[in-house]
């Protein structure tokens, strides 16, 4: 049989079987009874049908696709079996036979069960289970695309009677009847809800009523969950109560509710009156019912403890701490009391911000009317610090969650077990850190471990919510009730006592000494049978008095702080990281480091957060140490020692000094991981805020500004890129967007390259058509970017047509009054944004009809159009924009959440016109932003804004108040509307009645009064005047007869310092900065007060376009360089990067060029040839470079430059290592060190090229010197983990001996030019292979012996079956195993699968693909079992 007959009939078979049931997933009847004889009553009726599909099997019947009615026969068939089965199923449960009641373990076992299942090996006798044969072996369905998990039945189509191989081995799936019989088989009853017997009833058993009370004790007795049956039956029988009512999380998952923010919780969050950042943030929290002392206590404790953290940055004078702790105070009560969010108060009560002094000045006899003093303003807190002041008071929530459980803890000891602990009480209050707090903690379970359970129990019990025996003690526990603890307190001083002298608080506490010497004391202590000795009693006492002094909250604090002040960091390499961290590596900055204070590591938090992440990869490890230990570790021995002079005094201060030793090492390893992690968390925060800045640097630009308009207006766009600017690949794309952000045309370039008349060369063919687009859509601007340094001729050519063809923006109306008009701008707009767009599921949605780089222009224009916006609709995707290189170090929900401040600063800065919100999605994406609101609630106010009919006339309307709609819905509640309410403005229409100027501006309602009194003033109106058209129309009267009047510009002739006096004095309030806020939005409301649109700087540019930044690419590096064209005076190169490079004549290797009389350099190199080169000069503004080719130029390697001073680098360290690997350089078989120029090449041996390639993927790859000789290279490549094959190169036809073979042979069978073909066609091939070997259905992943053992139980589990399998052969890299066992009897046989190029190699067949490899398998088998020979593996 033909290989081409094996695929097509493997392939039908798949697809085509006539024994498998695809709707019920059911197999039909066998003929000899290769399944075992079914005895099932309910098939009697089948048996004509299965010996007719077993006649079909018999003669290799395979249907065809066009018998439709024979399958739809057979369909209907098998839904009458079907529907019969289960009203037979639905009869046995509601009758139990002889069967059922032994399977719930009533009745006696039948020797036979009534029912055999099909498919089920494992429950047939042995009789029953006889093997298949090699014949029934393999007869699996191989072809592409079908899932191992969707096997088919054991009936198989045949090609021919003797052949069996079409259909191999299908999973033990069941029909529905048949899976559902298996679950009840497998079912176990459920125990009733009155529990265990537990111990009860044990008496039977012989145990008396101790031992009985003993084992209640220790075990229970078995009711103690009672409750938690209770509530699951309880749950049970509400779920199923047919009278609920269907609600959202009965038909949905929670994953899917929670990701549509649609949860019971959500719901919560939307009809609160709180704020929703404020409400996610507090959710941690109890909110705890104070009294009014309490209240205002705590308060003030907090406002205290806040400042106490921020003063230090802040440096303020002296007399400035009182004004700043009291502005602290005030913005945490309008958080906490008033739900004022960071925008509101940053806005609207800008005054608590500021600190005002009246500065007397010097009478001036000229000037008698002067002011006898002036105000001198200074600012106390700034945006940034008000998100900080809220950061603090959730760290101060939790401080106090924390220490207020502590004292209820110690309250209950007081009062259950009358405790009082002078410790605990005096450092309780005085715990302003977590680590403090936990201090305490961990001394209050050290001292009152046992008191504690015993308390906790209780309640438990109290509550109903628990039961159980009684604590244990610890071993400390003991020891302080045993005799022991009589030497412990025989050391003459306290641990508190201790620490309180080394902290030099109050009086000193001397040491007193005992009357004997330490040992005698301990062998007049022994307590059989735990200390018999006494060497023990003295080991347990000095382990007792060491753990108090580590347990000691004081003795903590002293060390804490002595870790902070005198702590220096010190990096050590480990052996790994000799090996990886090299002079190129990102970590060989702190490879050597030695002795950084936390100053310095606080100054650069990147760096810290480096060194720990390559501590994680286990490349060095981070060490901190005291400096001057030792004298600090002498003062502390004056501390604990005694003054007496004796044999037994310094027998006791030996012992003291051991103790102390022993406690110093313990709370060394307890303060370097607390400090390790503090100066970790607060280098996020730096790092974080870092990013946050630049967020804001990026969002606090305007819309570009169109000639002639004011600041804000928005352009009208043309967008154009060339992609990858590949020519003749890629098309240039454009898209034209209007000013209110709808795409309005678009379409594509091919050549816009000018002419040259001189040289006869005509325009680009498209050059007209883009003359064209300007004049019709005129555009305020051009906009280009794209993904390659191509970007920048196309820049270059635009300008040219624009230059050559006069091309001008709309005309606007100069200063003379006269309509003039300027050249079009081109600019090169930052891509970030349409990068990550144009592919997303959002622009496919959008614009599912153009392409993605016309979806990337797109996104071009809408950022020039406004950068806030673009921002805003990333969501979550804004954390894949690199605002730091190093913000991979943060952690991505911390990254987001100080990103996602920007945000709200940058929205609530601008303003969001509510009714563009609510008719266009993309300007609702800022919504989540405006202060108090938050996805959920902007959610919200949209859905009550359409029901309300989809417009809002006036603010007011927000709060459901209208005088026109009584219905009318409330979109906000009260507290979140008065934050957001100044935040969405409505844009002012003179010809609406109920129109508010006001309400397009940034005055807040509250001060609606304000702007009115300072309008009628400026309208010079008096009261009469102003309440007769207030009458007439309106309370927004006033300010609309300002405007109409066109007299904005009187309310400059206010004092307005009157006005904040007068508001100061009558009311209590503090509007100065809020009267300038009103005089200057009711001359222009919601003036942009963003920067201009900036442009790209070179840098940014060369960046955005090459991917390459200062440090990744800079002058004297060495890179890889392609050659593109090759001249005797000059060569052109290009860089990996797209830069492209030139290399002069004076540049070429020695013996090469004209000029030094050598080589012709084109036949030193070739086209297209990858060449290492030196970068001399990079011109970063127009993307090229000079390079160098000349071999003492590459013998100087590129070499960062670290402002490291001596002491802080060990340099010997690094002398040493760098000895150490030329010694082992040397070593190699006394041979010359080879270098290979290419990227690839790496000087290694086999163990270190394996240790390199460790941490990549499947099929990277390293070229390394081989030890066969000059003639010969080493390729080592990664197969899989731990795993890696060497290969031996033979270079022929070489130049000399160092240099590369023009022809590579690899096992005297292939043979390749050099070796990026042969890495392309050779080792990327193989892993190909290896990756479709791996990806494979039948591949397990793990050893050989595991797949064997898979394959036992698999045959064990299905007795008729066969299977097979491929694994990893790890011994033999580049080989697998096949593995496979013909039936449960069968032995375990493999066989050797080598992948070689692009195929796979099995007992010297090739085949192209793992189908091929299968079924040329299952023929090699058919083979040798025809032949009668034995299946061995090899």
């Amino acid at each position: 049989m033909s290989t081409s007959l094996l695929d097509l009939a493997a392939e039908v078979g798949s697809e085509e079987d006539d024994d498998y049931d695809e709707e019920n997933g059911e197999v039909r009847g066998k003929p000899n009874g290769t399944n075992g004889a079914a005895d099932d009553s309910s098939e009697e009726d089948d048996e004509d049908d299965d010996e007719e599909a077993a006649r079909a099997v018999r003669e290799g019947f395979i249907v065809e696709a066009d018998e439709d009615d024979d399958e739809d026969d057979a369909r209907e068939r098998r839904r009458r079996r079907k529907k019969r089965r289960r009203a037979e199923r639905e009869a046995e449960e509601e009758n139990l036979d002889e069967e059922d009641l032994d399977l719930i373990g009533v009745g006696p076992r039948p020797t036979e069960p009534k029912f055999k299942r099909l498919k089920r090996g494992h429950r047939d006798n042995d009789a029953d289970a006889e093997p298949r044969g090699i014949d029934d072996m393999f007869s699996d369905d191989e072809a592409d695309g079908v899932d191992v998990q969707e096997r088919r039945a054991p009936g198989r189509s045949r090609v021919t009677d003797d052949y069996e191989f079409a259909d191999f081995i299908e999973d033990d799936e069941f029909p529905d009847e048949e899976a559902d019989r298996l679950r009840d088989d497998l079912e176990v009853a459920r125990p009733t809800a009155k529990g265990y017997a537990g111990v009860n009833g044990l008496s039977s058993q012989g145990l008396d009523e101790v031992a009985i009370e003993d084992m209640r004790a220790a075990f229970g007795d078995g009711t103690e969950y009672d409750w938690a049956l209770q509530l699951q039956e309880a749950m049970d029988e509400e779920q199923q109560d047919p009278d609920k009512p269907l609600e959202l999380k009965d038909v949905f998952e929670p994953s899917q509710l929670a990701e549509k923010m649609l949860t019971d919780e959500d719901n919560e969050i939307r009809i609160t009156d709180v704020p929703e950042r404020f409400q996610l943030a507090r959710k941690p929290f109890t909110q705890k019912d104070l009294s009014e002392e309490e209240t205002a206590a705590r308060a003030k404790e907090e406002s205290l403890w806040i400042s106490n953290m921020m003063l230090p940055k802040k440096r303020f004078e002296r007399d400035m701490v009182e004004p700043f702790q009291k502005s602290v105070a005030k913005i945490l009560e309008f958080m906490n009391v008033e739900d004022y969010e960071v925008p509101f108060i940053f806005q609207h009560r800008k005054d608590y911000l500021i600190h005002a002094n009246k500065v007397p000045t010097e009478p001036d006899p000229s000037n008698p009317n002067a002011p006898e003093y002036q105000m001198r303003a200074e600012k106390l807190l700034n945006q940034g610090d008000l998100w900080e002041i809220f950061e603090l008071d959730l760290k101060f929530r939790a401080l106090v969650e924390k220490r207020d459980a502590l004292s209820r803890a110690y309250d209950n000891l007081k009062s259950k077990h009358g405790i009082q602990d002078t410790v605990f009480e005096d450092m309780l209050p005085n715990a302003v850190t977590m680590e403090e707090l936990q201090d305490v903690q961990d001394y209050l379970h050290f001292q009152y471990a046992t008191e504690l359970k015993e308390v906790n129990l209780a309640e438990a019990e109290q509550n109903g919510t628990q039961k159980r025996t009684s604590a244990m003690k610890t071993i400390f526990e003991k020891l302080r009730s045993s005799k022991v603890y009589n030497l412990v307190r025989a050391f003459g001083i306290s641990a508190e006592d201790f620490a309180q002298n080394a902290l030099q608080i109050g009086r000193r506490r001397y040491t007193e000494d005992a009357s004997e010497r330490p040992d005698d004391m301990a062998d007049s202590l022994l307590e059989p049978p735990e200390y018999l000795t006494g060497a023990q009693v003295l080991r347990a006492g000095k382990a007792m008095f060491a753990e108090e002094l580590t347990m000691s909250p004081r003795v903590r604090k002293l060390m804490r702080q002595t870790y902070y002040t005198q702590g220096l960091f010190d990096c050590f390499r480990t052996e790994k990281g000799l090996r990886k961290i090299d002079e190129d590596h990102p970590y060989y900055e702190f490879k050597y480091l030695r002795g950084q204070d936390f100053t310095a590591m606080a100054r650069r938090p990147e760096l810290y957060l480096k060194m720990l992440k390559a501590e994680q990869e286990g490349l060095i490890e981070v060490k901190i140490r005291l400096d001057r230990f030792n004298n600090f570790k002498e003062r502390l021995y004056k501390e604990i020692e005694s003054d007496n002079f004796s044999e037994v005094a310094d027998a006791w201060n030996a012992l003291r000094r051991e103790v102390l030793d022993t406690a110093l090492v313990k709370l060394d390893k307890i303060m370097v991981k607390g400090v390790k992690e503090n100066l970790k968390t607060e280098c996020e925060n730096q790092l974080a805020r870092s990013c946050r800045e630049e967020y804001s640097r990026k969002l606090d630009q305007a819309p570009y500004k169109p000639r002639g308009e004011i600041l804000g207006t928005s352009p009208r766009v043309l967008a154009l890129s060339n992609g990858q600017g590949h020519a003749g690949r890629d098309a240039i794309c454009w898209a034209s967007v209007e000013d209110d952000g709808k795409v309005k045309d678009n379409g594509k370039f091919v050549d816009l390259r000018i002419g040259n008349p001189e040289k006869y060369l005509p325009d680009g063919r498209d050059v007209a058509a883009f003359v064209d687009l300007i004049q019709r859509r005129k555009p305020d601007v051009i906009a280009v970017s794209g993904f390659s340094v191509e970007t920048r001729k196309l820049y270059k050519d635009l300008q040219d047509i624009i230059d050559k063809h006069d091309l001008r923006c709309p005309e606007f109306e100069g200063e003379d009054g006269k309509d003039v008009s300027e050249k079009l701008d081109v600019i090169i707009v930052n891509d970030e944004v349409a990068r990550l767009y144009h592919t997303s599921d959002r622009a496919v949605a959008e614009y599912p009809k153009l392409a993605p780089l016309s979806r990337y222009c797109v996104a071009l224009a809408k950022y020039v159009q406004d950068p806030l916006k673009e921002y805003a609709a990333l969501g979550r995707d804004i954390v894949s924009i690199v605002f730091d290189p190093n913000q991979n170090l943060i952690p991505q929900d911390k990254l987001l959440k100080h990103l996602e401040t920007a945000m709200v600063d940058y929205v609530n800065l601008v303003g969001v016109d509510i009714n563009d919100a609510v008719a266009d999605s993309y300007s609702a994406n800022l919504l989540p932003y405006v202060c108090g609101l938050g996805p959920r609630k902007a959610q919200q106010l949209l859905k009550v804004i359409n029901l309300n009919g989809g417009y809002v006339t006036t603010r007011e309307e927000l709060l459901g108040n209208s005088s026109e709609n009584e219905n009318m819905l409330m979109a906000v509640t009260a507290k979140v509307w008065t934050n957001c309410a100044s935040f969405l403005y409505i844009t002012y229409d003179s010809t609406e009645e109920h129109a508010d100027y006001l309400d397009n501006t940034r005055v807040h309602p509250e001060d609606y009064d304000l702007g009115r009194k300072m309008a009628a003033d400026a309208l010079e109106l008096d009261e009469e005047d102003v309440k007769a058209e207030v009458d007439e129309y309106g309370p927004a009267a006033i300010v609309r007869k300002l405007v109409k009047d066109d007299e904005q510009e009187k309310v400059n002739d206010l004092i307005l310092e009157q006005y904040a006096e007068q508001l100061e004095t009558s009311f209590n309030q503090r509007k100065r900065a809020t009267l300038e806020t009103i005089r200057a939005e009711l001359q222009q409301p919601y003036e942009e007060l963003r920067r201009n649109f900036v442009l790209l700087s070179s840098d940014e540019v060369f960046t955005m376009l090459t991917g390459e930044t200062k440090d990744s690419l800079c002058e004297n590096m060495i890179v890889p360089v392609n050659v593109r064209r090759i001249f005797m005076d000059h060569m052109e190169v290009k860089l990996d990067c797209g830069v492209e490079g030139g290399v002069s004549s004076s540049e070429y290797p020695e013996g090469v060029g004209e000029e030094f009389g050598g080589k012709d350099p084109r036949q030193v190199f070739q086209t297209g040839q990858t060449v290492q080169a030196k970068l001399l000069f990079l011109n970063r503004k127009q993307l090229t470079a000079q390079l160098s080719l000349r071999d003492d130029a590459l013998r100087r390697p590129y070499r960062r430059e670290f402002d490291h001073i001596p002491s802080e680098w060990d340099e010997a360290q690094e002398a040493q290592d760098k000895k150490a690997a030329q010694k082992e350089i040397d070593d190699r078989g006394g041979r010359q060190q080879r270098v290979v120029k290419h990227p690839l090449f790496r000087p290694f041996n086999s163990a270190q090229a394996e240790e390199f390639l460790g941490s990549g993927v499947r099929g990277d790859v390293v070229i390394r010197p081989s030890s066969r000789g000059l003639d010969h290279l080493a390729i080592t490549w990664k197969v899989a983990d731990n795993v890696y094959q060497h290969i031996d190169v033979l270079e022929l036809d070489k130049e000399n001996e160092f240099s590369v073979g023009r022809t590579l042979k690899i096992g005297g069978k292939y043979s390749y030019s050099d070796l990026d073909d042969l890495i392309a066609n050779h080792v990327r091939a193989m892993a190909k292979k290896a990756d479709e070997m791996m990806g494979d259905e039948r591949y397990q992943d793990g050893s050989k012996s595991q797949t064997d053992q898979w394959l036992e139980t698999y045959t064990e589990a299905n007795p008729k079956r066969s299977m097979y399998a491929f694994c990893l052969n790890p011994k033999f890299p580049g080989y697998f195993h096949l593995c496979f066992k013909a039936g449960r009897d069968a032995p375990l046989c493999n066989w050797g699968v080598k992948i070689v190029p692009n195929a796979f190699e099995l007992r010297k067949n090739v085949y192209p693909d793992m189908r091929g490899l299968k079924n040329g398998f299952k023929l090699l088998i058919a083979r040798e079992t025809a032949a009668g020979g034995p299946m061995r593996g090899r």
